[in-house]
């Protein structure tokens, strides 16, 4: 990193205190950059760096509600909307406990660049509460969603912001939610959320479309070393929406899966994941990982509080949360033989792994491109919403398949152009960057 940009690194550290996540998301776009800070020094006349870094609106709000036994209780929310260069914002909702405004503008800020590279209309945002949905019943959680909206409505629109889902905010809280917007502000505003149920203005595609496609860009990357997922062993972090879809499309290429994790521990079943049975216990049941251990039978083993990546794989494909994955995990994961890594989740390896992964030459595809298809299918169905039209699964899913293909090939030629081939961080960092500071650039100092 050049001198400049450390000094603009610096200064945004020191306007953001004790925010480490969103410290850790910058410093990886700032690394990348003095090749191309180099070539267009309009972008630092203009303090394109300094406004990127700076969201454009931040909003804080409490969310009281009541639970089941009629006790108040108090969260906080957020909305951080963060760049709208390219379109309005766009970015999904995390409830769980450890959410506070550093995670949600690191998610935020990663969400700039990721949507810049679908090449969809669409800007950077994030947002959720603190909020643990888990162990709540229905009615708690409709509660909760009702009170969250109540403040969110005025801030967010199809042309404003359009909030989706993340960690915690499935189709049932999206429900909640949609339903009252809808209330509140008396108009049925399809595409003010994605991630809708199909009956009511969502996307074929969309439930499957972020592990789908951290599946689609991880192949392309194989492909560049003449591989394909066809016989490789696939360790999977997770058990959600976009673990258990990563799962289903890797099996159906031909790879093995042979792990899923929750909080409470990982299972390794080395019959291959069924797919099927993890699906109704984690999104029919609401149940534990542990549970697939003792309906699948023998051919699995549950081990508590351990890491997934203790185990053998030559793919693997972290789905679960932030800095999940260490360099010590990193070492093990070479030791075994590793050949490519794509991040399903938004920045799941650490700093100190990903130059592990990246010395040793392994194929790594970073969160902001891997991670691109869910948000890229919210587009979609954006799109779908605004001319009143559903999609057949079929071209959903060709569809999401060229974006991603797509985000593969310019993120190779940016590498490529700047001096670093097969060095997707940088490719993914650059060519965001650049077409997030062109658009800064042509609408002024805004």
């Amino acid at each position: 990193m050049d001198a400049q940009l450390l000094e603009i690194r610096d200064e945004v550290f020191r306007r953001n205190p004790g925010e480490t996540e969103f410290h850790q998301a910058v410093n990886e776009v700032f690394e990348s950059l003095a090749p191309l800070s180099a070539r267009h020094p309009e972008y630092a006349n203009a303090a394109i760096l300094q406004r990127i870094c700076e969201p454009e609106r931040q909003i804080i709000f409490r969310v009281p509600w009541v639970d089941d036994a009629g006790k108040v209780q108090i969260n906080r929310g957020f909305r951080v909307e963060f760049n709208s260069a390219l379109g309005p914002y766009k970015g999904g909702l995390r409830f769980h406990p450890s959410v506070y405004l550093g995670i949600v503008k690191f998610l935020g800020f990663e969400q700039i660049f990721k949507n810049a590279l679908t090449g969809m209309p669409i800007g950077g945002g994030k947002g959720g509460a603190d909020f643990d949905p888990r162990g709540k019943s229905d009615a708690e959680v409709m509660r909760f969603c009702q009170s969250f909206m109540t403040e969110l409505y005025r801030h967010i629109g199809e042309y404003t912001d359009v909030p989706a889902g993340d960690i915690g905010v499935g189709g049932r809280e999206i429900g909640y939610l949609f339903g009252q917007y809808k209330r509140i502000t008396n108009r049925y505003e399809s595409g003010v959320l994605t991630g809708k149920g199909i009956g009511w203005g969502g996307s074929l595609v969309r439930p499957e479309a972020t592990g789908y496609g951290a599946v689609l860009f991880a192949q392309e990357m194989l492909k560049t070393r003449g591989q394909t997922f066809d016989g490789q062993r696939v360790s999977v972090s997770g058990s959600g929406n976009v673990a258990i879809n990563a799962i289903a499309k890797a099996q159906s290429l031909g790879a093995k899966v042979v792990t899923a994790s929750d909080s409470g521990g990982y299972i390794v079943d080395e019959a291959g994941i069924d797919v099927e049975l993890l699906r109704q216990i984690k999104e029919v049941e609401r149940g534990r990982i542990s549970d697939y251990a003792v309906r699948r039978g023998s051919s699995v083993s549950y081990v508590p509080d351990g890491s997934v990546w203790d185990v053998d794989a030559t793919v693997a494909l972290p789905c679960a949360t932030q800095n999940e994955l260490n360099d010590k995990h990193a070492a093990r994961l070479l030791d075994s033989g590793l050949i490519a890594v794509a991040e399903g989740a938004n920045m799941p390896c650490t700093a100190e792994a990903t130059a592990l992964f990246q010395e040793a030459g392994t194929l790594f595809g970073p969160g902001k491109a891997a991670n691109a298809g869910g948000v890229a299918t919210s587009a979609l169905e954006m799109q779908q919403n605004a001319s009143r039209d559903a999609w057949t699964f079929e071209h959903t899913e060709e569809r999401l398949t060229d974006i991603m293909v797509n985000i593969h090939e310019s993120c190779a030629a940016t590498a490529e152009e700047y001096g670093m081939p097969g060095n997707y961080v940088a490719g993914a960092n650059i060519d965001g960057f650049r077409r997030v500071a062109d658009a800064m650039l042509a609408q002024g100092l805004i």
